[in-house]
């Protein structure tokens, strides 16, 4: 009896530190995927322009196929190569996670330009000519390549957060997060595409006046949503990629603008003290996007011409 009920007691102590373990990859899972939500939002915001065009039956299978490859991107390649590097050379994740958060930089500061002075449609017409299953798939190739490096962004941004201990935790915390992102992301897209036709469907066949009328309010407001998506976005990567920059500057040694922008949140919040913990995120998000702007502008004047070269 004393035996069993010893192994009853060691047991219920691998239990608990088992329920320990979990509500850890959960309370990390969960601060990871808030520090990681600005990339989170543009990932939304960049997938659905890559199955506009298509026949409505071949939009939900382009999703999935987009979610494999994201899935792929962040549990086969990045996530053995993350945690290797944070294992063996884990100064490297701090310069990583700046170099990404340049790209964001960059990538914000074109889409600002391109708010400013719209592309031609034309000019980019002859990409989307051709046979439809060649086209699906260079669309599919296309946005499997960008979710790579925005998915790189993510799991970068969730490794440096966590804060739970040990080889195997961090990796579990880490694949959750890929896989709850990943979950996240695309059953946002996979609902947006086919809100029109949700919204088509109930104003042609909807019993109700309010059935129709909601109906035909998801085909009208999709687009003003996905403008509005889309410049959200923007917004999140200047924002995300100047936080990056700053506070990775502040970890190499160069804490001042860093430690600016939090003195000038703290002044801020303290004359609005009823809002402080608002108008703190709120202040410090508009610094960082003005930074991450004017560094990705300063991006775009480098790389520009010699990315025009390199087309001619």
């Amino acid at each position: 009896m004393s035996g069993l009920l010893a192994l009853l007691d060691d047991v219920a102590a691998i239990a608990k530190v088992a329920a320990a373990s979990i509500d850890d990859i959960a309370t990390q899972t969960v601060k990871a995927g808030s520090k990681a939500a600005g990339l989170v939002i543009d990932d939304a915001a960049v997938t659905p322009k890559y199955v506009t065009g298509f026949k409505a039956d071949r939009e939900l299978p382009m999703v999935w196929r987009i979610a494999r490859g994201s899935i792929f991107n962040k549990l086969v390649i990045l996530l053995p190569i993350l945690l290797a590097l944070n294992y063996f050379l884990p100064w490297i994740i701090t310069p990583l996670l700046m170099l990404g958060g340049l790209y964001l930089c960059y990538e914000g500061a074109e889409k600002v330009i391109h708010y400013i002075r719209p592309q031609d449609p034309v000019a980019h017409a002859e990409h989307e000519t051709g046979d439809p299953a060649k086209l699906e798939e260079s669309r599919v190739a296309g946005a499997i390549k960008t979710d790579f490096i925005l998915s790189a962004e993510i799991m970068v941004v969730s490794l440096s957060v966590i804060e739970v201990g040990g080889f195997w935790m961090e990796a579990v915390t880490l694949a959750v997060v890929g896989l709850a992102i990943t979950a996240l992301v695309y059953g946002g897209v996979a609902l947006i595409v086919k809100a029109d036709d949700i919204g088509a469907a109930m104003h042609q066949n909807g019993r109700l006046g309010a059935t129709r009328a909601f109906g035909r309010g998801l085909v009208v407001g999709m687009p003003p949503f996905l403008a509005v998506l889309s410049f959200v976005g923007t917004l999140a990567m200047l924002w995300v990629g100047g936080n990056i920059l700053t506070h990775g500057a502040s970890t190499l040694g160069w804490p001042l603008v860093y430690d600016g922008i939090h003195h000038w949140a703290v002044d801020a919040g303290n004359m609005l003290s009823g809002a402080r913990g608002f108008v703190e995120w709120f202040v410090t998000a508009a610094l960082d996007g003005v930074i991450g702007l004017l560094i990705g502008l300063i991006v775009v004047l480098v790389v520009t011409p010699f990315m025009r070269g390199k087309a001619h």
